[in-house]
């Protein structure tokens, strides 16, 4: 099948390497040349474990283009993924201009019958709008689908190619049937493609997500009240995550979600739940926890350690999570920032974010090139992101490096014996 994928972010990225892996012929449209020619050299704009070799294999093959001319690859195509971004506003909804104008490019280019498929996160009613759009360009027959995609980031290769389920809306039947085809060779392990209407489909995205962002910030308010209480939350969150009908994924309290989908997809919700004069309280709450919880360590670091003012402080990690490099809504930003007000030095280290940390704080933050380096005169860590390569230092060594052995732990990678027993004054998150 021949397809083409308008937008070579993290999403259209993705799709496209997976879609050629299975044996189609994929072009990646994108109206950045400098991106375009960065790819056609083998090398990643984004970092995602398993991506660059994927691209090289079948650029390779001659299953994978990368172009910026958008009219020959439409011509060329019979589905037709947009895949560009949908920033928020500064209300809070999702800005549908990439995807309309390129949509509307998309009409003007056609040639005969074109699957015109939203892949990126839109809100309920956009493929409405993108037909309307199509419609007033041309003549050709056309269809528009929604396909949300439900990757996550350090995982997404994975996510791709064995799936939970695939969702497609979809109301003309041409289409579907050439949706289930394309997605048909990653669906042999019996996972299910749910095809339904497109407002629905649009509508799965949003709530999945918001499902989860509020999972996190429902462990973390846990989390603060177990600390209250003298209770440790990791007893208590296994033994809610023990109950079926709840499940343990994503019941690990920390500093917070961030990203590029939670804070962006939560806020549109309430947004386009407002604009039906619905008011969505969960997730203003979700929202309101979630940005408290992004400063809880730099609390806990004033109440145990006074004054940060001349303190310098080791932060590992600064992506919003590991096995990436975004750093959209990253809880280290909010709270490095934080310390920085507070008149803290801070020396921090990330395995893969630190040219974008670099962008986001410039000179004011001294960048380590291993993380025992960031420990040197320090007067505590505070673990943000919870890489692998963290789950087990050395302890010695850390205590020599650092001015005093003070650990704030925001992700709960240690048990408090242990690092009684390595001679660490600890503080992590809903633990006593």
């Amino acid at each position: 099948m021949k397809i083409a994928v308008i937008g070579t972010g993290y999403v259209g990225l993705v799709a496209g390497a997976c879609f050629a892996e299975s044996g189609n012929d994929v072009v990646c449209v994108d109206n950045d040349e400098a991106k375009i020619r960065t790819l056609r050299r083998g090398k990643m704009p984004i970092y995602e474990p398993g991506l660059e070799e994927l691209v090289r294999r079948n650029r390779h093959e001659n299953r994978l283009a990368f172009t910026t001319t958008l009219p020959k690859a439409v011509r060329d195509s019979a589905i037709i993924f947009i895949a560009v971004g949908t920033p928020q506003g500064d209300d809070g909804s999702a800005d549908l201009q990439h995807v309309l104008d390129v949509a509307r490019d998309v009409a003007r280019a056609m040639n005969g019958y074109k699957v015109i498929v939203d892949k990126s996160t839109v809100p309920v009613g956009t493929s409405a709008k993108v037909r309307e759009v199509i419609r007033r360009e041309t003549t050709h027959p056309f269809s528009v689908v929604s396909n949300p995609e439900f990757l996550k980031q350090g995982a997404a290769i994975e996510d791709f190619m064995k799936p939970d389920r695939v969702v497609i809306g979809a109301e003309d039947p041409r289409a579907r049937e050439m949706m289930l085809e394309l997605y048909a060779p990653f669906m042999r392990t019996g996972a299910p493609i749910m095809v339904m209407d497109c407002a629905s489909a649009e509508l799965a995205k949003y709530a999945a997500n918001a499902m989860l962002a509020t999972r996190i910030s429902f462990m973390n308010e846990v989390a603060n009240v177990c600390e209250l209480v003298g209770a440790d939350v990791d007893e208590v969150r296994r033994a809610i995550g023990s109950d079926k009908r709840i499940g343990s994924s994503f019941l690990f309290p920390g500093v917070g979600y961030g990203g590029s989908c939670f804070p962006k997809d939560v806020k549109a919700m309430v947004h386009f739940a407002a604009e039906k004069e619905y008011d969505f309280k969960i997730l203003k709450a979700v929202e309101a926890v979630n940005s408290a919880q992004k400063t809880r360590l730099v609390a806990k670091m004033k109440a145990q350690l006074g004054s940060l003012k001349g303190k310098t402080v080791a932060v590992w990690g600064l992506a919003f999570k590991p096995r990436t490099d975004d750093m959209r809504d990253a809880p280290a930003i909010p709270l490095i920032e934080a310390l920085l007000s507070a008149g803290a030095t801070v020396q921090a280290y990330d395995p893969e974010a630190t040219k974008i940390a670099k962008g986001i704080f410039g000179t004011r933050v001294t960048f380590a090139g291993k993380n025992y380096d960031a420990l040197k005169g320090a007067d505590c860590l505070a673990i943000v992101t919870e890489w692998n390569e963290f789950r087990r230092p050395d302890f010695a060594r850390m205590r020599k490096l650092m001015r005093a052995p003070v650990v704030f732990d925001g992700r709960n990678l240690f048990t408090p014996e242990q690092m009684k027993q390595n001679g660490f004054t600890y503080y992590s998150i809903g633990r006593h």
